[in-house]
């Protein structure tokens, strides 16, 4: 496993890249909407990590529930992992508990599953898979 990426929610991806341009020295490298996760989301690639900033479409996603709950902030840690499936069953099978039993497509066409934050000392994860071609 590595570090896949770094999730930050933002009220406004027009304000927030703004400041990460400026902080990185550099634009976003990619955006995206992902309609079944109610989200927009500017990617900067830094080495092997990417920092995705993710703004609501929509004021019943996930998102727009977190910043309205905690505000704007980190929301979760990704992890890339070889076969999403097996490392599902196996934390499944060690106790964690698990929002997502089975992976779904998530940005740039990566297969993800979230498990609760409650599993992992407060930290929402994600575990990442890249897209089978």
């Amino acid at each position: 496993m590595k570090v896949d990426h770094i999730a930050i929610a933002v009220k406004s991806l027009d304000e927030a890249t703004k400041v990460y341009s400026d902080l990185f020295g550099k634009g976003p490298d990619h955006f995206e909407e992902v309609e079944e996760q109610k989200v927009k989301t500017a990617i900067y690639y830094l080495g092997d990590v990417r920092i995705e900033l993710l703004e609501p479409t929509s004021d019943d996603s996930p998102i727009a529930k977190f910043i309205e709950k905690r505000g704007e902030g980190l929301h979760h840690v990704a992890y890339k992992v070889d076969d999403l499936e097996a490392k599902l069953a196996e934390l499944k099978e060690k106790g964690f508990r698990l929002i997502d039993e089975k992976p779904r497509v998530g940005a740039e066409g990566k297969l993800i599953a979230f498990v609760h934050p409650k599993s992992v000392v407060g930290v929402l994860t994600e575990l990442t898979q890249d897209a089978k071609e």
